[in-house]
């Protein structure tokens, strides 16, 4: 393995580049994480959780909201005005439906006209958070992560949820405190479970070592409201990763959650890590079991700066070229990717031709 100082000072190897872009490939297929991108998803149902898409061009504001599938992205609205809207959960491709008045889904043509079960915001009209602006927004300078509310899925901006972002976001859940206040007995929740993992040990026991529905000598909510511990009722609330396995799970509670359709806090699987991950687990193997790294790493040193500034040159291209679909709202297919290494590849074959 070589070492090259970049201008920076930072010393890094072509191995460290190559694991680091394979690493952003991972993160950002793993959104897709069982979705299918050739066939329609609408026959699989309210599906658990899938990545969707709504149409500008088809479905503009003042209008009714749709929510279309991956696949549906590609192959009926291709050119259309798409936002992305990461993944909902328990929903049904509309794609061609009564809903769309002039276009027949090309992949599965024959739906009922409406999916009674879903679920839509201002999301599908490419508005997010309290401030019901779109994102990127050309208007806000300020640089600012959005965070997905776990209950009402919308997307809100950090500065706009009323509290401190935690480090660690990436493995927290957030709820909007509009969520917390609409269902106010997430705020007892809230006093024990919220910012640390285990503080209830004392109190509850995890799910996982439950039979759902077994009520016990006592309901955890009860017992918690009648510890009284105190919180600030407002902002939103950042739970810890294992806060699902502490919810009280008794009859009662159950019927509780059913009631206000959060059933779904039950369910470990429903989150979108155990999502991303499970598109991780699809993803292609690791560099250490390549034998082109391997290869790599035998060449000599001159070799592998050759690569690697070719490599860098090429990242710096696909990345203009992603950004021009960015900039005109336009879904990138599979077929645009290979054009765009088969555009490469001619580029490098008259490279050499020239060259010879």
């Amino acid at each position: 393995m070589f070492n090259v100082n970049m201008a920076d000072e930072q010393t890094v190897s072509l191995l460290d580049v190559l694991e680091e872009d394979e690493n952003l490939e991972e993160e950002a297929s793993a959104v897709l994480a069982g979705s299918d991108s050739d066939h329609c998803s609408y026959s699989k149902g309210y599906v658990k959780r899938q990545a969707l898409y709504a149409c500008n061009s088809c479905s503009p504001p003042g209008g009714v909201a749709t929510g279309v599938c991956l696949a549906c992205s590609y192959k009926c609205h291709e050119g259309h005005d798409l936002y992305e809207l990461y993944t909902k959960r328990n929903f049904r491709c509309d794609c061609g439906n009564r809903k769309f008045k002039d276009l027949t889904c090309k992949l599965l043509p024959d739906k009922d006209d409406d999916n009674a079960e879903n679920k839509y915001s201002q999301n599908f009209f490419g508005l997010y958070c309290v401030c019901s602006r779109p994102y990127p927004d050309p208007e806000d300078q300020v640089e600012d992560e959005m965070i997905q509310c776990v209950v009402c899925e919308d997307w809100l901006h950090g500065r706009h949820l009323g509290c401190v972002v935690p480090d660690s976001v990436e493995q927290m859940e957030m709820i909007c405190e509009s969520c917390m206040n609409k269902h106010s007995f997430l705020w007892t929740y809230a006093a024990h479970l919220s910012g640390v993992d285990d503080v209830t040990d004392d109190i509850t026991e995890p799910s996982s070592k439950r039979r759902r529905g077994e009520a016990g000598p006592n309901c955890t909510l009860k017992t918690l409201q009648a510890v009284n511990q105190k919180i600030t009722q407002s902002g939103a609330v950042f739970w810890p990763s294992t806060w699902r396995s502490r919810l009280c799970c008794c009859c009662s509670c159950k019927e509780r959650l059913a009631e206000d359709g959060l059933s779904f806090l039950l369910d470990e699987a429903d989150t979108v890590l155990a999502y991303e991950n499970r598109g991780k687990q699809n993803e292609r193997p690791s560099l250490d079991d390549d034998p082109l790294m391997s290869a790599l790493d035998k060449l000599s040193h001159v070799q592998q700066l050759e690569i690697i500034h070719g490599y860098n040159d090429m990242k710096s291209e696909l990345k203009d070229f992603l950004q021009s679909f960015a900039a005109e709202g336009k879904v990138v297919t599979p077929d645009d990717i290979r054009c765009f290494f088969e555009q490469q590849r001619h580029r490098l074959v008259d490279g050499r031709s020239f060259t010879g």
